[in-house]
């Protein structure tokens, strides 16, 4: 019996909730919230808790970490997107 590899988990890393505060005060999230720097190319490795984009309101700039480490299978947003809630950010193949 030969060993083969067990494929990776392929994940999608979507846009997370905005701070529940942004929209109490009203003073974080004036403005548009747009990607002002993406972090990773298709093909990078990346451990969990490492940046894969930064957005941008008009007041606050905030640096989105990954969930989980593994590969960049591809990129889905590209700078100037504005994102909402959910929006799909990249897809990982996941590290076992």
């Amino acid at each position: 019996m030969t060993g083969t590899a067990t494929p990776a988990a392929v994940s999608e890393i979507r846009m997370p909730k905005y701070p529940e505060c942004w929209s109490s005060c009203g003073s974080c999230a004036s403005g548009d919230i747009f990607v002002l720097e993406v972090f990773v190319n298709p093909g990078d490795h990346i451990d969990c808790e490492d940046n894969i984009i930064s957005i941008e309101t008009g007041k606050v700039a905030l640096d989105i970490p990954t969930p989980w480490a593994g590969t960049v299978r591809s990129v889905h947003i590209e700078v100037g997107d504005k994102p909402d809630e959910g929006t799909l950010l990249i897809t990982l193949d996941r590290d076992r």
